[in-house]
């Protein structure tokens, strides 16, 4: 796996690259020196944390034969200072399910994907605590 960064103007914003060609612009807030131009690098880890637990899911409820007819997720991170670096403490992940999917087959496939399938809660797992929880059709499962 190999990214490719472009700086793009005389501050913080950058344009990357995967080895597919697609593109994602990373830029700081204006606060910070930026232009506000693309997500910071840490909001860009939480969108990993949903996007790779939204896959997993995803592909776990389908192969049951689960009638997903909206997904939707919510990451919020806690930071916490170390040194000069503010790394994630907390993670949580809401997902939002709906559809004729049986709620046993929902929540399992949530605790599978952070358990044993995510790569990217697994990587942040040494330094950050994930919760999650799953609302089905509009009721949040125990």
């Amino acid at each position: 796996m190999k990214i490719t960064l472009n700086r793009v103007n005389d501050n913080f914003h950058f344009e990357l690259k995967n080895e597919r060609g697609h593109l994602v612009n990373v830029d700081s807030r204006p606060e910070f020196g930026g232009d506000d131009k693309g997500a910071s690098p840490m909001e860009l880890v939480l969108m990993g944390v949903a996007g790779c637990s939204a896959i997993d899911m995803i592909s776990i409820l389908k192969k049951q034969r689960q009638g997903i007819t909206s997904f939707k997720a919510e990451v919020e991170g806690e930071r916490v200072q170390v040194g000069e670096a503010k790394p994630f403490k907390d993670i949580t992940v809401v997902f939002f399910l709906e559809g004729p999917i049986n709620e046993e087959k929902a929540a399992r496939a949530a605790q599978l994907s952070f358990e044993k399938y995510c790569s990217v809660s697994k990587t942040l797992e040494p330094t950050a605590t994930i919760h999650y929880k799953v609302v089905l059709n509009g009721v949040e499962l125990a």
